[in-house]
């Protein structure tokens, strides 16, 4: 009987080594060998591998920055492996579990950072397309996510206006790209949103008995010793903070992420010493170069033009001015009784999630627009190379007195009545197969006017050759 005993405390010993090392499940399968991960594998050997090779053959800045998403995508797999093995986290430990996966995207979202890339559009669409793997964070109704699917949708809709850039741009040109931006989307669409749907639509599922998940506290310096620098200011899910469409402090999923990004705020600050201060410094004299003139008029100008404002005034009115160089501006919260008005906004970028009343874009240069739904019409107004895409469906489209317009139409917005008035290089681009290929269309600018039968007769000039 003792034997017995024994022999079967020695058999669990052996049986919990096992465990801690990591290559088996609680129901005595190894994990590896789950269906899945051997669905993971599956998705990587089908969609991974051809954004790989379209890759390959571009080189350079689209291959590094494809590597580094093939490198994410290998991160959430050994996550996954590591969940069906680890008893769920609490929100400190949570953070420190995705460490890895947001380790890889900030080295993405750091190829946008300083001078302007050839192949911008690439590297922001492969940076904003890794949000969508934090689909893997979502712990319930609560957390401040979308449901995981939805998650994944909604993710890549902020990467497809730079992704839809690429395949404009190299239609003509070169079909590596083409390719590229085709095999992108679909590693997420339908890629991750399919394997999603079928093995994780409620999110991941936790161990009920596996190892607890490690939260690593940050251990206090030396006395006298310095204090550490602050982690960079980037998030899991974009290369730089959105700004929000509330003022209500961030709860759930969104206080995980924003404590990733999060650091001790007067730790951040320099000391200015004495040689630092302008009465101290050699280099300043009371000659005020031309350099110098230029920068302070330029930024006098910028200050009569008002503060940067995205904030919903009285209820019914979203107001978006003066923002400069803001690529990941959004408006979530909205319904169809609100109306958008976008002024004076250059070098930026704005989604808005859901179904509004009406939106105008009045004096802004460089601005891209993403919207889903419009109840009344879009208008675009005294603009200079602006980009604006429909997602979802738009009765009216008007364009008065702009220079420059790219209009991207869903095919739910095929309908749309579109005018315009005092404007030129009107560009309208419409989906035309299931490839997401793109056909682009100029709306006509000249006109001839012929005086027929007692009445005038105006029909679009046509340009031979063309």
């Amino acid at each position: 009987m003792e034997a017995k005993l024994i022999e079967r405390l020695e058999a669990a010993v052996a049986r919990l080594e096992v465990l801690s090392a990591g290559g088996i499940s609680e129901s005595g399968v190894e994990v590896s060998s789950d269906p899945s991960i051997l669905a993971f594998d599956d998705l990587m050997a089908e969609y991974a591998a051809r954004v790989s090779a379209a890759a390959e053959k571009i080189g350079g800045q689209v291959l590094d920055v494809t590597k580094l998403v093939l490198e994410a995508f290998s991160v959430q797999k050994k996550l996954l492996i590591e969940i069906k093995q680890t008893q769920k986290p609490d929100m400190a430990g949570l953070v420190e579990f995705l460490k890895p996966l947001n380790e890889v995207i900030l080295k993405v979202n750091a190829m946008t950072d300083g001078r302007r890339s050839d192949f911008f559009n690439h590297l922001k669409s492969s940076g904003d397309s890794l949000s969508a793997l934090a689909w893997i964070a979502y712990t319930g109704k609560d957390c401040g996510m979308s449901m995981p699917i939805a998650h994944v949708e909604e993710s890549w809709q902020m990467a497809e206006f730079y992704n839809n850039k690429v395949l404009v741009e190299y239609r003509n040109k070169d079909q590596n790209h083409v390719e590229w931006a085709k095999a992108l989307k679909e590693l997420y669409l339908p890629g991750l949103r399919d394997y999603v749907k079928s093995h994780y639509p409620l999110g991941p599922v936790w161990s009920a008995s596996g190892k607890k998940a490690s939260s690593a506290p940050p251990k206090a310096p030396p006395p006298g010793a310095p204090a550490p620098p602050p982690p960079p200011p980037a998030s899991l899910f974009s290369s730089e903070p959105s700004q929000p469409s509330s003022s209500q402090p961030k709860q759930g999923m969104s206080a995980v992420f924003q404590e990733i990004s999060s650091g001790n705020v007067s730790s951040g600050l320099k000391k200015v010493t004495a040689d630092m201060k302008t009465k101290n410094r050699t280099d300043r004299t009371g000659v005020v170069s031309s350099s110098e003139k230029e920068t302070r008029s330029s930024s006098s100008s910028f200050s009569k033009a008002g503060p940067p404002k995205l904030e919903l005034q009285m209820g019914r009115k979203w107001a978006v001015e003066n923002q400069i160089g803001r690529k990941n501006l959004v408006i979530d919260d909205c319904d169809a009784k609100q109306s958008v008005y976008i002024y004076g906004c250059k070098d930026s970028v704005l989604q808005i999630q859901g179904k509004v009343n009406n939106i105008t874009i009045d004096k802004c240069t460089k601005m891209g627009v993403v919207f889903k739904d419009v109840v009344a019409a879009c208008e675009v107004v005294n603009c200079n190379g602006v980009e604006v895409q429909c997602q979802g469906s738009a009765p009216t489209i008007s364009v008065d007195n702009t220079s420059g317009c790219q209009l991207y139409l869903s095919k739910d917005s095929l309908g749309a009545s579109i005018t315009t008035a005092k404007s030129s290089e009107i560009n309208v681009l419409v989906p035309t197969g299931p490839d997401g290929d793109w056909g682009e269309h100029s709306l006509p600018q000249q006109y001839i006017h012929a005086f027929k039968d007692g009445q005038f007769e105006t029909t679009p000039v046509s340009h031979s050759g063309a």
